[in-house]
């Protein structure tokens, strides 16, 4: 009887179980999986991070690439940003702006045109090279370092400036390490006797007529190289190369390289699904980069963009250069046997600046 009854009482249990089975299973699995969520977390917190960096980061990513970029300024639809490279505290000639790039976005393809500007560049209206602008601003007042960069820019090219931007050598070095690095193919070979090494600038040497321990040899083979910070800082710093590298336009040259190795690195997958990367990086431009502009949400959502849809769009940054040309193929800029400051300078080619004007608009809007 009891065999009987306890039968019955199994088939029913069964039935019950069969009938409930679509609800049992589904909660049955989310129990399961809660609990091995829960003990991966106590066990490995490593994991959390990663399952947010997965969720969290495309979403972003997504929601920036379609963000309004009409709170930029910009004309006919560009936004043109001047990028300022100085050496810091721990350099001589501090606010000396021997980095000087152009670049123009277009706001809604991220099509990007990057020039380089000699730093030997003379501006009469200033009666100085234009890489000293920004000091003589900044003696006058706070922030005029910026203004008068950007009018000498403008008189050189012809183009508004929308935004400036000032960097130092030791974030320029961060910037890179903090994306592990970046990948440059050096196309010359070249030698450099005579880099200065920071902090050994009135160093007398013992006595030594060449001073040569205040310069350290720097050496580079060609092909592709991973370059971390610091080599990277003294690929484009290089000015006292032996050759064709020791010119001020292959200097120029090889900035315009790393920018477009860095802004790959920096906007690549690898870096936008990380937030932690993001928030370094976010940190280093607080403590290591100056704008001329103070932007609010909405401009740096805006840039942010920008940046994304370059990515997107699998733009390449077009480069173009200013530079002596040779016999038969006369360039931009000359170099006068004799100038009145008594300095080695470049003047255009043509004693007014309407020739690189015209090139450089030639390049933007119509590309060739």
């Amino acid at each position: 009887m009891r065999q009987e009854k306890l039968r019955v009482f199994l088939t029913k249990f069964k039935r019950k179980i069969f009938y409930y089975q679509s609800i049992i299973k589904p909660l049955l699995f989310l129990t399961i999986a809660g609990v091995i969520i829960f003990l991966l977390y106590l066990i490995f917190p490593s994991i959390v991070r990663v399952i947010k960096t997965t969720l969290i980061g495309p979403r972003v990513a997504f929601s920036l690439l379609t963000a309004d970029t009409s709170s930029l300024d910009s004309s006919n639809n560009r936004t043109n940003i001047l990028i300022l490279g100085v050496g810091g505290e721990s350099h001589t000639g501090i606010d000396l702006t021997d980095t000087i790039i152009f670049a123009s976005v277009d706001k809604t393809s991220a099509d990007t045109v990057m020039l380089s500007l000699p730093r030997d560049i003379w501006i009469e209206s200033l009666k100085t090279k234009i890489n000293a602008a920004y000091h003589y601003g900044e003696e006058k007042t706070p922030g005029g370092g910026f203004i008068l960069t950007k009018d000498a820019v403008n008189q050189v090219l012809g183009q508004p400036i929308h935004y400036a931007v000032l960097v130092d050598f030791e974030g320029f070095v961060k910037f890179i390490d903090l994306v592990d690095g970046i990948d440059i193919r050096v196309d010359r070979a070249f030698d450099d006797y005579q880099y200065p090494l920071p902090g050994k600038e009135l160093d007398e040497c013992n006595g030594d007529p060449e001073y040569k321990c205040r310069y350290e040899h720097l050496h580079f083979v060609s092909g592709q190289q991973h370059m971390n910070g610091e080599t990277a800082l003294k690929f484009v710093r290089s000015r006292n190369a032996q050759g064709e590298e020791g010119t001020d336009f292959s200097r120029s040259q090889r900035q315009q390289k790393v920018i477009k190795a860095l802004a790959q690195k920096v906007f690549s997958y690898k870096v936008l699904i990380n937030p932690g990367k993001i928030m370094e990086l976010k940190k280093n431009f607080g403590d290591h980069v100056k704008f001329d502009t103070k932007f609010n949400e909405e401009h740096i959502t805006a840039f942010l963009s920008l940046f994304l849809r370059f990515i997107k769009n699998k733009n390449e940054i077009r480069t173009i250069s200013l530079d002596y040309g040779d016999p038969d193929n006369p360039g931009f800029l000359i170099n006068p046997l004799q100038h009145e400051s008594n300095q080695w300078v470049l003047l255009p080619r043509t004693n007014d600046w309407q020739e690189i004007q015209k090139y450089v608009t030639e390049k933007i809007y119509k590309g060739y």
